[in-house]
């Protein structure tokens, strides 16, 4: 091995597939002080500004994934990958890695086919319960595939396969000791039920029109609203911050007091999100968004339902959530079991158990 380890990691698009990378790279960091990181990611997406927001380098690809319906994109992305794959073989050649993990994204792709045609060990971390297109591709040829959910024999080879889980943030392991902190950080009433709206960092249409449908019901209820709409829709909802009962936030800083203040959750169902909630614990009614590549969400949503672990309610569902959800508040006994198995599903150890396959690749 050389005394400086390089250590290439393509992944992005959506947090979903950036903050596990990073999470990588930072516990990479604590073992290797001295080793050298390289991002490579999609020109244009949300990487470009959130890994060298986190201390990393990172050089954007030209390329984006093929839309379900005809677009000009579609026709220029035959020329984006034999672009991104020439530009993928010049940065790994300069860079010279020791090692290539991907954790899933458009970057991905053409970063780890060439880490892999030049010799360079590869590893893949697949966060969904059905991986996408580029993974499905890319596990053929990495080494180790790190995966968060049973069965996906069906789509890699068995041998490569290690159950590590997602990587978490580190400060949602102790959320089950901060509900008093919690409460008093969003200054909720002593008294009533917290209900916590999490429709991504962007926001989820559906999920937030339900909610403001729902708001005098909730009222009803004598339950207390932490809603987080996100980024396209904050301007649109901030008027309800004026009722007594409901918080409007775009972005939830403090995710681990939030969770901890929270008695029931209400949640997209994306890879990232799912594992999150495993360690948390909590009840949870997942609507997934139907408008992801594979329809993975639902695919995610269903092995954590499947289990006993949470409530699956899909968007063509919605106007059962009021029945759904009185039911829920009322049935503690129902809470408790949620709580129970969906916590069960938890793997706390992901980021430590991915990064110690790394590092068996970095010593072969």
């Amino acid at each position: 091995m050389k005394q400086s380890i390089n250590i290439l990691i393509s992944g992005g698009g959506t947090g979903g597939h950036i903050y596990p990378a990073i999470a990588i790279a930072n516990e990479l960091k604590l073992r290797y002080p001295d080793a050298n990181f390289l991002f490579v990611g999609a020109k244009d997406k949300m990487e470009m500004e959130k890994i060298p927001q986190a201390g990393y380098q990172i050089i954007g690809l030209w390329i984006s994934g093929i839309q379900r319906r005809f677009t000009l994109n579609n026709l220029l992305f035959p020329f984006k990958m034999i672009i991104s794959l020439w530009n993928a073989s010049k940065i790994i050649k300069k860079f010279n890695p020791d090692v290539a993990i991907g954790t899933g994204g458009f970057a991905s792709g053409p970063t780890l086919i060439m880490a892999g045609r030049k010799g360079i060990p590869t590893l893949i971390q697949e966060q969904n319960s059905y991986p996408g297109i580029t993974n499905k591709l890319l596990g053929k040829k990495a080494q180790k595939i790190c995966v968060a959910y049973d069965n996906l024999e069906r789509f890699f080879p068995l041998d490569k396969i290690v159950k590590t889980g997602n990587p978490v943030r580190q400060d949602l392991l102790t959320t089950h000791s901060k509900t008093v902190e919690g409460r008093a950080f969003f200054n909720l009433d002593k008294k009533s039920k917290t209900i916590l709206i999490l429709g991504g960092s962007l926001g989820a249409r559906k999920i937030n029109q339900l909610i403001e449908t729902n708001l005098e019901f909730f009222k009803n209820q004598e339950v207390s609203v932490i809603w987080q709409c996100g980024k396209f829709y904050f301007e649109e909802y901030k008027k309800f911050n004026e009722l007594k009962h409901v918080q409007v936030h775009q972005y939830v800083n403090r995710m681990d007091l939030a969770y901890a203040a929270a008695d029931i959750i209400i949640s997209r169902a994306g890879a990232s999100s799912v594992s999150e909630l495993c360690i948390v614990g909590k009840p949870v009614i997942f609507i997934p968004s139907p408008n992801v590549a594979e329809d993975h969400q639902t695919k995610n949503a269903k092995s954590i339902a499947g289990k006993h672990g949470a409530i699956l309610l899909n968007e063509s569902e919605l106007d059962t959530f009021p029945i759904v959800f009185e039911t829920l508040i009322k049935d503690f006994g129902k809470q408790k079991i949620l709580s129970e198995n969906i916590n069960e599903m938890a793997l706390p150890g992901a980021t430590t158990a991915i990064v110690n396959e790394v590092e068996k690749l970095l010593r072969k």
